[in-house]
């Protein structure tokens, strides 16, 4: 392995449905050829969805980005041949088919690494949403989960106080806490 390399990210696309077979083909190739040291990770991302069917409700899995395989490798001309010679692998997003790694931001959103805040929460900060479908929202911190890196806090959705679960990589601390509505200025 080149020594002055660091694996970085890229994104591979595929036909609509091979992505589970690019990453089995993928992770054969590693094994068969010996490149453990020059592709490092292979991912599909995926997120929990609510089905409803025949009345009943089903917590599934469901493909984040369809026709999409994220890769973690030392980029070579080699290794870019082995990759998209694969079956199944159209290419890598990036011009001509050579590939741009992704911005540490891009990583973070599409969570693919395990990402450690390193801001100190405690329990009554008042801190504001910066990431997720809550993104915007202020709420104060009600519990903290440090081997989990989540946070239980209480928010103002719809009206109604409502506690909702984030990571901390979502959050940020809000240096002066914002009055809440009382019911004088509701009139």
């Amino acid at each position: 392995m080149p020594m002055n390399e660091e694996p970085k990210w890229y994104i591979l696309h595929t036909y609509s449905g091979y992505e589970a077979m690019v990453k089995d083909s993928l992770e054969k190739l590693i094994e068969n050829n010996n490149l453990g040291d020059y592709i490092v990770d292979l991912k599909i991302p995926m997120e929990q969805v609510i089905e409803e069917k025949n009345g009943k409700r089903k917590v599934v899995e469901r493909k984040l980005l369809p026709c999409y395989v994220f890769i973690k490798m030392i980029y070579t001309n080699q290794i870019w041949y082995y990759v998209t010679s694969t079956r199944g692998v159209t290419g890598f997003c990036g011009p001509q088919g050579r590939p741009i790694p992704m911005k540490p931001d891009e990583i973070r959103k599409m969570r693919l690494e395990e990402f450690v805040s390193d801001e100190k929460f405690a329990v009554g900060d008042t801190v504001s949403v910066e990431d997720g479908p809550l993104k915007g929202f202020i709420g104060t911190i009600k519990e903290l989960n440090d081997s989990a890196q989540k946070a239980k806090i209480s928010t103002s959705m719809f009206g109604r106080t409502t506690e909702v679960e984030v990571e901390y990589i979502q959050i940020k601390k809000v240096e002066a806490p914002i009055p809440e509505p009382s019911e004088e200025d509701a009139e």
